[in-house]
């Protein structure tokens, strides 16, 4: 364990360290870092401590705490990461491909904390993903939050179970074969228990972001902040195993530096990856849609691993919903999911009309593979930032959110889920905070009902972020997986996550063995993958689709997939009695994997 009490604070004219009732000066350097001289003065063993800034009587949270078990107003406490007995030598990481599973670890269980949710990984173990992503972790004011309030990056949530219980859950996971991706917020910091800026010019008042004062990434002092946040990629990837990370809204990051944090953090986490022997991945959000995200540095690209495409997930919620309002106006059409598979960007230079300006640019895929695109139909912004926050399960029924998990699960991307999308979870995820100060409380509901105003949507449909109720009802139910359609909709996500193991063709990375066809007018997509059709109807009626071959999977069971002719016969001309035939009706709202040329 560390005992080594530093502290940056170049804004402070003295700093004291509270520790078992002393007081104790630190000694302090011309670079702005402060330390104790006589680290005997502290006794051995865990320590509850604090920094006294310029004779202040209250002490303040260590900016690099690991520990707040008194919330983030309180005093820190040591912790010894080198001290959980590590089990997961024979984990050998797929790096980033396969399929992620998003999750929230205060609602995915019933108790909310990180050993419950160990207790569920043989379900995501039997389900086949290849990832756990959980939202942020880090340390936040109050009981319950989506986690992106965070104000100390190095400490884990205590109501999760704090670090120890961190550590357990990753081995655990490693055991189960599972990996771990943590999202992480560099962009900005919660609205209560942030003191960062009392030691040192962390945040910078010349530029803003949506959640108010950026982070000092280019300004005076920006070295030791940047040096923060690469300090705390090194701290998961080494301290507590995890396989990757994803970067919180990353066009939020202003940096004017020649060498962008993102090119710096990618450039540290392959360091790592070399040091430790084993793949370590970056992954962001952005909506940008700028490919150099993902491009290698040496073609001036920052070298991230993935990063997120929003498109996606707008072509195949306006194509099943209908809903065309908002930044989903220019996804109506087959057209715009036809483009968004082939390309991987609908925006790569187009006019955006939410945006009222042209937006993107396109993919170099001689520098790209598909999968670098992680893409969903849901996620916890997807679902939560809707005024109810409804799941697709709210507005459609078995047959679209089938047609959904085909989609996501066999284009050429990696294809993520939000917890409980696989058995069709009737529950919301809503829009949840738990703020102490009344004001801050007040403040934030009024945020909310004033951010949909400009989607046109009934303020009235819009839950109090504040009331605990609205956390108690986004927590997962998890007796649904047992029962009618939730359990038909679990038994088709382990099929097409089987079926992506097992068909090579769905994990192939080129682009360019990518093609689509579409009849807008009747309403039918055909994805190509080598020999592999994946025939979508989004009609309600049937169609006939131009597919030949065997059927290897089906989100219908119960419906005759018949042979037609070009005329549209269903009377089985073609078929040879295996399931072979020459064209295929496909019913209303479903979906049929074709494999040609043979048969079973």
């Amino acid at each position: 364990m560390s005992r080594d009490f530093a502290v940056w604070a170049p804004r402070a004219g003295t700093v004291e360290l509270r520790a078992g009732g002393a007081r104790l000066p630190l000694r302090g350097t011309d670079d702005g870092w402060w330390r104790l001289a006589d680290t005997a003065a502290v006794p051995e063993g865990e320590a509850d401590y604090g920094y006294l800034l310029d004779g202040e009587d209250r002490a303040l949270p260590d900016p690099r705490s690991r520990r707040q078990p008194d919330g983030v107003h309180g005093l820190s406490r040591t912790f010894d990461a080198g001290a959980h007995p590590w089990q997961d030598q024979d984990w050998v990481s797929p790096g980033l491909s396969g399929v992620i599973y998003e999750l929230h670890i205060g609602t995915f269980t019933p108790e909310g904390t990180l050993d419950a949710a160990a207790g569920k990984l043989d379900y995501l173990a039997g389900l086949g993903v290849d990832y756990v992503q959980l939202l942020p972790v880090n340390a936040y004011n109050g009981t319950h939050n989506w986690g992106y309030d965070g104000v100390l990056w190095f400490a884990v949530q205590e109501s999760y179970g704090g670090p120890a219980a961190y550590q357990r859950f990753v081995d655990a996971a490693h055991a189960k074969g599972i990996g771990v991706i943590q999202d992480v917020v560099y962009n900005h910091l919660g609205p209560s228990g942030n003191y960062l800026p009392r030691f040192g010019p962390y945040l910078s008042s010349s530029s803003a972001n949506t959640w108010g004062d950026s982070v000092n990434l280019d300004g005076p002092g920006s070295d030791e902040v940047r040096r923060f946040i690469t300090d705390n990629v090194l701290m998961w990837f080494r301290d507590y195993h995890v396989d990757g990370l994803r970067l919180d809204a990353v066009h939020a990051l202003r940096d004017e530096r020649a060498v962008h944090i993102l090119e710096e953090i990618a450039a540290v986490t392959d360091d790592c990856a070399a040091e430790l022997g084993k793949p370590l991945f970056l992954i962001a959000e952005s909506d940008l849609n700028n490919p150099r995200l993902i491009e290698p540095r040496q073609s001036n690209g920052y070298g991230l691993a993935g990063q997120w495409s929003d498109d996606f997930h707008h072509a195949v919620h306006v194509n099943l919903t209908g809903e065309a309002s908002g930044y989903y106006a220019d996804f109506a059409g087959l057209g715009a999911l036809e483009k968004v598979l082939q390309d991987g960007f609908f925006h790569d230079g187009s006019y955006s009309s939410f945006r009222e300006r042209h937006h993107g640019r396109p993919i170099n895929k001689e520098r790209v593979a598909a999968p670098q695109l992680v893409v969903c139909t849901q996620n916890h912004d997807q679902i939560g930032n809707r005024a109810a926050g409804d799941r697709l399960t709210g507005s459609l029924g078995y047959g679209q959110l089938a047609l959904a998990a085909v989609l996501n699960l066999t284009a050429p991307f990696t294809p993520m889920l939000f917890m409980g999308e696989e058995f069709a979870a009737s529950t919301p995820w809503q829009f949840f905070t738990s703020h102490p100060e009344p004001e801050l409380g007040e403040a934030t509901s009024a945020g909310r009902l004033k951010e949909f105003e400009r989607m046109g949507w009934d303020r009235q449909t819009v839950p109090d972020p504040q009331d605990p109720r609205t956390f108690r009802n986004s927590k997962l139910d998890w007796t649904e997986p047992e029962t009618g359609d939730h359990a038909r909709m679990l038994e088709l996500y382990k099929r097409l996550i089987r079926l992506r193991k097992e068909q090579p063709e769905l994990t192939d990375p080129d682009f360019a063995a990518v093609s689509v066809q579409t009849d807008p007018g009747a309403g039918w997509l055909i994805l190509h993958r080598g020999p592999l059709a994946i025939c979508c109807n989004f009609a309600t009626e049937s169609r006939v689709v131009p597919a030949s071959g065997t059927v290897v999977l089906a989100t219908d069971d119960g419906a005759a997939y018949t042979a037609a002719s070009a005329a549209g016969r269903e009377d089985g001309a073609g078929s040879d009695g295996t399931g072979a035939f020459d064209g295929l009706v496909l019913p209303g709202h479903s979906a049929a994997i074709v494999r040609s040329g043979a048969s079973g």
